[in-house]
């Protein structure tokens, strides 16, 4: 027995055959382990090295599984780049062209009205050559301008008065056979549906024809002027408010005349105090798309015209442009287009 306090380490004692070999250390969890999962035991040097300076036993840590209470190291994602053929065949990846082609398109659509409204303050008779500003064509030659001249202050007389028939008589018509389109099933309703949409698959140019033999042959107590170009406006322009407000009686669906009607009203007053009133924002927006159409058009009028009496703006901007066109032709033109954008201005600004 070595002496109290001596830290040598014990004695190699001999084992089976009487060699002295060291007796062999138990695995952890063997048969003559004191218990199962026991763990082994290890020594702790200090600075030193040694076993006898500053050493002390230790428990071994539980063993971890793989990847287990480490951290995991940073990885990156590497993206392929799309091909050209991918980026155009893919219809839910980013835009990449259609900008390019709104803009071209705005551009080919703006240029020529804005070169228009700049010419239309030219000084010179020119349209091409520019000369200096003025307000000549429009107020100070006694002659030419749009305040002096009769033929062009009759035509946009006329201009404005058949758009606003054209909305007045129109947008009522239309809204009234689009709620009729709306309650209405069964296929009279169907066929009606598309006798009324059928202005906008028929040319234009069709239908001024065939509205001017109609007048010609048929209508001769109606005839050609005032009337049949009203006409003619009315059943080209027909068809818009009824799509428009269609679409909002849709949106809006049967619930506010059922709550209406559940509370004692009457068909009529379901429709004056409720479906109206919450198709004002439709009803304005057809009247405005409505006068700016008939405020432009130039097939149905000039195919109906009797006479320079009945002639329009745009029949008198496309006479100019046939014999010597002059800045009164643009200056009337920007008059028309201020009148339009003011006009679908207020419908926007009123019904967002």
């Amino acid at each position: 027995m070595s002496p109290q306090g001596d830290d040598r380490p014990p004695k190699r004692s001999g084992g089976s055959g009487g060699k002295g070999k060291p007796d062999q250390p138990k695995k952890p969890g063997g048969s003559g382990s004191s218990g199962k999962g026991e763990k082994p035991e290890y020594t702790v040097y200090g600075k030193s090295g040694r076993s006898g300076r500053g050493g002390q036993k230790r428990s071994a840590p539980a063993r971890q599984k793989p990847g287990e209470g480490r951290e995991r190291p940073p990885y990156r994602v590497y993206r392929s780049r799309p091909s050209l053929r991918d980026r155009i065949a893919t219809p839910w990846g980013k835009p990449r062209f259609l900008w390019v082609i709104a803009i071209a398109y705005v551009a080919w659509i703006l240029i020529p009205v804005v070169q228009a409204v700049i010419f239309s303050f030219n000084e010179g008779r020119s349209i091409t050559q520019w000369q200096g500003a003025s307000l000549r064509w429009y107020v100070w030659d006694p002659d030419s301008s749009v305040l002096h001249d009769p033929a062009l202050q009759h035509a946009l007389l006329q201009t404005v008065k058949l758009s606003l028939l054209t909305a007045v008589i129109a947008v009522p018509l239309g809204v009234a056979f689009a709620i009729g389109l709306h309650r209405w099933r069964g296929g009279v309703a169907r066929s009606t549906n598309f006798v009324m949409l059928f202005s906008f698959v028929t040319p234009e140019l069709i239908l001024a024809v065939a509205l001017f033999l109609l007048f010609v042959h048929s209508f001769r107590f109606i005839g050609l002027g005032t009337n049949a170009e009203l006409i003619g406006l009315i059943v080209l322009s027909l068809a818009y408010p009824v799509v428009i407000v269609r679409a909002r009686l849709l949106s809006l669906g049967p619930s506010y005349e059922e709550a209406a009607q559940d509370l004692g009203a009457s068909p009529a007053r379901t429709i004056r105090r409720v479906t109206l009133p919450l198709l004002g924002p439709s009803i304005f927006a057809s009247a405005a798309i409505v006068f700016a159409l008939a405020l432009d058009d130039f097939v149905i009028v000039n195919q109906l015209s009797r006479d320079a009496s009945t002639q329009t703006v745009s029949m008198a901007i496309y006479s100019a442009a046939r014999t010597a066109p002059t800045p009164a032709a643009n200056a009337i033109g920007t008059l028309m287009l201020v009148t339009s954008t003011i006009v679908i201005g207020v419908a926007v600004v009123a019904f967002p």
